[in-house]
């Protein structure tokens, strides 16, 4: 299905707590509150210029939306519910953290239109929740998707891969823990270190020391794999592109197509066993599916750059009978 919205952002009006990684204001490029006449502007305009409204939710993200006052949180619903329907647009989306979830929101967003909500989990390790100042547990995120689900919202939910304290292992941890609990959607972010915040302070003095580039494309890369094969559509891959984030960086995992490297390198991995596991050679010929062509080959042809530099002329072609991040050896 279709992934679209109109997003409308919502500042760090509503979350009780500030996260090591989180300056609101830089990520979600707002530093200013809309009310339900602006919602209203926001959802006729683009009402008008939306191919297929029907496959498009309205979607309030930016802050935790479901600790914004009661009466705020209200006058935006109420302005986007008149823009769901027949004709309309197919629902309202919002992401909030997992401990501001209960039956009596969940009742709230339901009489208001919402059709899907997505919670921050970000780490299923306690360890790390609490070194990242989460102030929320694991097993929070494990409650508020069962009521989540119980009321028959669709379910996202969102991981941050190299947050402070992480390893390997706990980010394994995390994706095994989210795939179990079935959301039918998940975003994964790599850990952008932003000015302002705890973790850039962590960073400055020496105590936070991230993961490699490269460490963080291997591990998103392989969520996308286990995701995407459990039936779980990987709908972000990446922080999106914003003229603030790359003001205010000063480490971290940022670029502006992180999905599309992560995906370069489940191909590699894919083409380099299949070439360890053939008769030797030196010019293959592998088929994915056409839509996965220019993933295969390479961001900027780096795959096609790292097989050259081993000696190894690598072609690729389409075949609409290959799944998705597979390919076949067809020499």
């Amino acid at each position: 299905m279709k992934h679209s919205n109109i997003s409308i952002f919502i500042p760090h009006v509503g979350c009780p707590h500030q996260c090591s990684f989180c300056d609101q204001r830089t990520i979600s490029g707002a530093q200013h509150l809309p009310d339900g006449d602006e919602v209203r502007a926001v959802c006729e305009k683009a009402l008008a210029e939306v191919s297929s409204p029907e496959d498009t939710e309205i979607a309030f993200f930016g802050g935790s939306f479901t600790a914004i006052p009661r009466d705020y949180m209200t006058e935006l619903l109420d302005a986007a519910k008149d823009f769901v329907g027949a004709g309309k647009f197919r629902g309202i989306r919002c992401s909030t953290r997992p401990d501001c979830i209960d039956f009596e929101v969940l009742g709230i967003l339901a009489r208001s239109g919402v059709t899907a909500i997505e919670l921050g989990a970000q780490s299923m390790s306690d360890r790390v929740l609490g070194m990242n100042e989460r102030g929320h547990s694991a097993e929070d995120v494990v409650n508020a998707a069962a009521m989540i689900k119980q009321w028959g919202f669709e379910l996202g939910l969102q991981m941050m891969i190299g947050l402070y304290g992480s390893t390997r292992e706990d980010e394994l941890l995390t994706m095994h823990r989210i795939a179990e609990i079935r959301p039918d959607t998940v975003r994964i972010y790599p850990t952008v270190i932003l000015r302002g915040t705890r973790l850039a302070e962590l960073l400055e003095n020496g105590e936070y020391v991230p993961m490699s580039f490269d460490e963080v494309v291997d591990i998103a890369a392989s969520g996308l794999v286990m995701f995407e094969g459990s039936g779980i559509r990987v709908i972000k891959c990446g922080l999106h592109a914003s003229e603030f984030v790359e003001r205010d960086m000063v480490g971290g995992f940022y670029h502006p197509a992180f999905r599309e490297l992560c995906e370069g390198m489940i191909y590699r991995y894919n083409m380099s066993f299949q070439i360890e596991q053939s008769a030797g050679g030196d010019r293959f010929v592998f088929a994915v599916a056409p839509s996965c062509i220019s993933k295969a080959v390479g961001q900027k042809k780096s795959n096609i750059v790292f097989f050259a530099r081993r000696g190894i002329d690598i072609k690729v072609i389409g075949d609409e009978s290959v799944p998705k991040y597979q390919c076949e050896l067809r020499r």
